[in-house]
């Protein structure tokens, strides 16, 4: 809590304002806007040994650093799947933190150089088309290009991926129905809760 002075010298206790880190709202997401990701994050010989034990992943080409260094490029390579998971992660508090609903699929990723033991990786995002879904009032269907580069510049991995995300004032009415029911104990689904196919 903050304090303000009044005319009378005393001090009546102000409330702060409250900012919560979100993403974007389905209106708020730009087809015209470069998102850029930051930090960027320095991977590392650790990463990718445990990502790739982690998922029952044997490929060599991670984890044996002799016989990687008899293959064409020499050294073990960063599991193309922690860059992938990399990539997408480092997207979410810019864009998606907490305005999701879901993550539907992905097209044409590609990996056209390879990320090593050392590199840093700047991700980035661009919308290629947004709509509203026809299936799931209040919500949104957003495509972005997601794409990530060493610190040369060169590109490292990229993805076009589909989510959906709410609108806001969806949202805001989910968010307030929920609270009330609450209240209320009563349990409320929030809109689109339906199953079946998104479209």
């Amino acid at each position: 809590m903050g304090a303000d002075e009044t005319s009378g010298g005393k001090q009546k206790i102000v409330e702060p304002r409250i900012v919560e880190q979100r993403g974007l709202y389905y209106e708020e997401f730009d087809l015209n806007t470069r998102y850029l990701h930051r930090p960027g994050r320095t991977v590392t010989e650790t990463d990718n040994v445990l990502f790739t034990t982690m998922t029952m992943n044997t490929q060599s080409l991670h984890l044996d650093a002799a016989w990687s260094a008899t293959q064409p490029f020499g050294q073990r390579l960063m599991n193309s799947m922690f860059t992938l998971a990399t990539l997408v992660g480092s997207s979410v508090a810019q864009l998606t933190q907490g305005t999701i609903v879901a993550n539907l699929g992905f097209t044409d990723v590609r990996f056209p150089h390879p990320l090593y033991h050392g590199d840093t990786m700047y991700s980035e995002s661009v919308v290629d088309a947004k709509r509203l879904s026809s299936s799931r009032p209040g919500q949104g269907i957003i495509t972005l290009t997601h794409t990530a580069r060493n610190q040369d510049d060169v590109i490292v991995a990229t993805a076009v991926r589909s989510v959906l995300v709410w609108c806001r004032d969806a949202y805001d009415e989910t968010q307030k129905a929920t609270a009330d029911a609450a209240a209320r104990g009563v349990d409320v689904p929030g809109p689109g809760t339906a199953e079946g196919r998104t479209s």
